[in-house]
């Protein structure tokens, strides 16, 4: 009986060294290389059964073999899941999952292939190949499972969390494809907010529009190049303009067309034309003419585009007879110039002539009334002539409008030269009659223009802000304009709101006006520096003038200089020589009206300087800096309730003053 007692300790030893054996094998992983210390060498074993797949016809038909060479690869990795090798076998083992689901059509291969290659992302993100493993999933998703927004997503996460691996340029151009092709939006990293921005961020457009006029501004998040093209109608597609920005990106959300409900323009539709460019389209109805030009601080585009209606025509009336008692009889024309047209007759231009363009071809004697769409103003009509010169005359007055500025046709630039001072009051024999006053042309509508507001202060000094002062200038300002020509005026603010330089304009252009004035305050370093002066849109090389121009502008010097190259073509057609009328109308009338007051205002005189607020103007158009609120004798002057009254008054007073000069000159 003890003999079977000595045999069981044998036995249960042998038991556990039996189970203990295999207990070891257990907590070894399943096919992986005991032996760790010559791992790279069966890393190439592994390349080199991979690249045999490819390469042996005979090797790569069988699928089995692909998933041995899988086994090779996951071996190793399994063998040591943090060494060096460990993110390139998962990064091979997602290669050869792909390429199997390529050969086979196996979806469970694509399952793999996506697994291991987010492994080497989510385990090694620092690893030079965490990016390319990322590309890979997203060229997947987008490829292969027709998935294009997780791509995007995928594709995202490589310009967020590698900026500066070498898959981010393939990233960023399939980003750009997708955003185009599914209206995706693109990541801020490669928008013009950031620092390391590839594209500009163009903003939806914003346009004002009447029926002759339209101003469309496109805003982009930084300078870009742009070029612009009229194509004219083909079947069933209109006559458009389009301008392409270049490295360029909108979002999706802003892509829809914009319709416009005038005879200028249809819509206006902007899009992801191709991956890195813009294009905005302006689908037109009757054009007769457009401008384009770009603006700094920030950067943008203006298209000025000028036509008439499409179903728009002029109709002409029997001739009235003349006004009973017309509150103020004009002076005959004289006979010098009356005699020479052989067909006097009276005429209002419509709203689509202007005051700086004649028609070039001889036309019938047109009756006292022409009408667009509703009878003229009956300030107007007292304010025709008898007489008007022929068109031949017009042409020969318009040629020689007076000495205003010189152009040098090499250099596009202008040289002042002196604007003598004209009188006030009684005849002026050798005042040239103006264009406006030969097409008999009133004084109807009158845009104010209070300077800054909002976010924008204007200068600031003493406690009181420009944008304050100029407002309650405008206010008075447009009382005395009512009262005196009996005027429509129309102010562009009329609280402490902020608005673009460029709308400003677009409110006087669509609302047809006759007359742009715009009000602000100067400024300068030194406090002993005052007085007022009063531009006028051109070009210049006053170094001062310059500066006035930029601090109202809010941009640089520099940039001026670069924009007078713009403003040289732009000024061509401009009214130059009726706003430097305007100008020194209204700059007289301030001057006399305060030498007799005990308002002490020193004259600075009538210049010129590009004043971005002042670009496009359909109308004579200028801006008075009423005075310099840095100056202590100026600031007390423009916190004087009765100053403000007097130079509203004295304002008006020019604009009248303009409104009524009509006496010619055949000299």
């Amino acid at each position: 009986m003890n003999r079977p007692r000595s045999i069981v300790p044998i036995v249960l030893a042998l038991l556990i060294i039996v189970f203990g054996v295999q207990a070891t094998h257990a907590t070894t992983p399943s096919g992986s290389y005991p032996d760790k210390s010559d791992l790279k060498a069966h890393y190439q074993k592994a390349k080199f059964f991979y690249n045999q797949l490819h390469t042996s016809a005979k090797l790569g038909a069988v699928r089995e073999n692909w998933l041995k060479g899988a086994g090779n690869f996951r071996r190793i990795y399994l063998a040591e899941p943090k060494s060096e090798l460990a993110p390139a076998c998962l990064f091979m083992l997602g290669r050869l999952y792909y390429d199997a689901f390529k050969k086979f059509g196996e979806g469970i291969d694509l399952g793999e292939s996506i697994s291991y290659y987010r492994d080497v992302n989510t385990l090694f993100p620092g690893n030079r190949l965490a990016d390319d493993a990322l590309y890979a999933v997203g060229a997947i998703l987008y490829e292969d499972m027709n998935d294009p927004r997780r791509a995007a997503e995928t594709f995202t996460k490589i310009i967020s969390n590698y900026p500066d691996g070498d898959m981010g340029t393939p990233a960023e151009t399939r980003l750009k494809r997708l955003s185009k092709d599914y209206d995706i939006p693109l990541p801020e990293e490669m928008l013009g907010t950031t620092p390391m921005a590839k594209l500009t961020n163009v903003k939806p457009a914003k346009y004002w529009s009447s029926k002759d006029y339209t101003r469309v501004v496109v805003q982009t998040s930084g300078p870009t190049e742009y070029r612009e093209e009229l194509l004219e109608k083909v079947g069933n597609r209109p006559r458009r303009l389009y301008i392409d920005f270049r490295d360029s990106y909108i979002e999706p959300r802003f892509r829809s067309p914009i319709p416009i409900e005038d005879g200028l323009l249809k819509r206006i539709r902007t899009g992801q034309f191709s991956p890195d460019t813009v294009r905005v389209v302006l689908d037109i109805e009757s054009i007769s003419d457009y401008k384009i030009f770009s603006l700094p601080d920030p950067f943008r585009v203006v298209i000025d585009v000028r036509g008439k209606k499409k179903n728009q025509h002029i109709e002409t009336v029997a001739p009235l007879s003349p006004p009973p008692a017309p509150p103020q009889p004009l002076p005959q024309p004289r006979p010098s110039i009356a005699q020479k047209s052989s067909t006097p007759s009276e005429s209002v231009a419509s709203p689509e002539q202007t005051v700086a363009t004649v028609e070039s071809e001889p036309t019938e004697p047109v009756p006292a009334e022409t009408v667009l769409s509703e009878a003229p103003r009956p300030d107007m009509v007292a304010r025709i002539p008898p007489e008007i010169p022929t068109t031949s005359e017009t042409e020969r007055l318009s040629a020689d409008p007076g000495p205003v500025v010189v152009l040098r046709e090499m250099r596009k630039r202008a040289v002042p030269v002196d604007i003598a001072p004209s009188p006030i009051e009684g005849d002026i024999p050798r005042q040239q009659l103006s264009l406006a006053q030969q097409l008999g042309l009133g004084i109807g509508t009158i845009v104010l223009d209070p300077g800054h507001g909002g976010k924008d202060p204007g200068a600031i000094a003493f406690g009181m802000k420009e944008k304050d002062i100029v407002l309650k200038m405008g206010k008075r300002l447009a009382v005395h304009l009512r009262e005196k020509l009996g005027a429509t005026v129309i102010l562009t603010r009329k609280d402490d709101s902020f608005m673009p330089l460029e709308e400003r304009t677009a409110i006087a252009n669509t609302n047809s006006a006759d007359l742009f004035v715009s009000l602000h305050i100067n400024a300068h370093p030194s406090p002993d520096i005052r007085g007022f002066e009063t531009y006028f849109l051109n070009l210049t090389t006053n170094a001062e003038a310059m500066r006035v121009a930029a601090r109202e502008n809010a941009t640089s010097t520099h940039q001026l200089s670069d924009l007078q190259d713009i403003l040289s073509d732009i000024l061509q057609n401009s009214k130059i020589n009726e706003s430097s009328r305007l100008a020194e109308r209204v700059h007289d009338s301030i001057d006399n009206g305060f030498s007799e007051s005990h308002f002490a205002l020193k004259n600075m005189g009538v210049k010129q300087a590009p004043f971005y607020v002042l670009i496009g103007a359909e109308m004579p158009a200028i801006l008075i800096e009423i005075a310099f609120i840095s100056n202590p004798d100026d600031a007390k002057l423009l916190g004087d309730k009765e100053f403000i009254d007097k130079l509203a008054e004295q304002i008006s007073d020019g604009i009248s003053l303009y409104a009524n000069a009509n006496v010619a000159s055949t000299e």
